[in-house]
C-alpha cells in the first residue's frame, strides 16, 4: 500500500539548516506530482514547494531561496532542504502526493516532522 514516511526533523537554531526526508512506498516517486505542505502551531496548513514528475519546482514566497525541494528516484524518496531557517519556520512538515487528474488535491500523506528553529 502507499507510504509516505518523513523524517529529519529537529531543533534548530535561527540561520541554522535541516534537510528532510520523505521515503515512499508502494508506488514510483517519479511518477507523480510530491508536495511539502506544512503546519504551525495553531495556524492551518501551508503549501511549501512541490516537484512535478517532470522535476520542475515550485516554492512559496515564503520559502523561496531558503528552502530547496529534490528527489532521488533510485531511493524513492523525496528531499526538502531548508537553509537560513527563520523561527517563523517552526512547523510539522508534511510531504503529500498529488492526485493524478489536475485538480491538485493531494491523496496521501506522510505523518509528518517537526522543525523547531528556536535560539
Amino acid at each position: 500500500q502507499v507510504q509516505l514516511v518523513e523524517s529529519g526533523g529537529g531543533l534548530v537554531q535561527p540561520g541554522g539548516s535541516l534537510r528532510l526526508s520523505c521515503a515512499a512506498s508502494g508506488f514510483t516517486l517519479s511518477n507523480y506530482w510530491m508536495n511539502w505542505v506544512r503546519q504551525a502551531p495553531g495556524k492551518g496548513l501551508e503549501w511549501v514547494s512541490g516537484v512535478t514528475s517532470g522535476d520542475i519546482t515550485y516554492y512559496a514566497d515564503s520559502v523561496k531561496g531558503r528552502f530547496t525541494i529534490s528527489r532521488d528516484n533510485a531511493k524513492n524518496t523525496l528531499y526538502l532542504q531548508l537553509n537560513s531557517l527563520k523561527p517563523e519556520d517552526l512547523a510539522v512538515y508534511y510531504c503529500a502526493r498529488v492526485m493524478v487528474g489536475g485538480t491538485g488535491g493531494m491523496d496521501y500523506w506522510g505523518k509528518g516532522t517537526l522543525v523547531t528553529v528556536s535560539p
